[in-house]
């Protein structure tokens, strides 16, 4: 079990950094990271040099992050665990005290198939 917010946020961006390419590391610092797509689309109006897909955010008491495919996909994600359900505050934003295997397994899958559905959709 992983209670300590530096090793989650490092374990999250592990499993987002095996995902680029087909995503990109759009900005990183101590705020935290941003990943977004590598396809110019539009997001919204607005022309973006790649979609929104996801942040690691530390805050003192965890981390937070702000998954976007499950909000444009809300219905390819209903199958989440109940632990990583429970995480879930709003409708992408996650606040993580702790992982364990099982949930650091069920963020693995949910990136894999947010990557993959962006894919179908060309804009990944």
């Amino acid at each position: 079990m992983i209670d300590n917010i530096a090793r989650i946020q490092q374990t999250l961006q592990e499993i987002f950094q095996a995902h680029t390419p087909p995503l990109q590391l759009r900005q990183a610092g101590p705020g935290g990271m941003e990943f977004a797509g590598t396809i110019p689309t539009m997001q919204g109006k607005q022309k973006v040099d790649g979609i929104y897909f996801a942040s690691i955010v530390p805050k003192p008491k965890d981390v937070r992050l702000y998954f976007f495919p499950i909000y444009t996909h809300a219905d390819q994600f209903t199958g989440i665990s109940a632990s990583l359900r429970k995480c879930l505050k709003g409708k992408s934003c996650f606040h993580i005290k702790a992982l364990d295997d099982e949930m650091t397994r069920d963020i693995q899958d949910m990136v894999q198939t947010g990557v993959r559905l962006y894919q179908e959709d060309g804009i990944v």
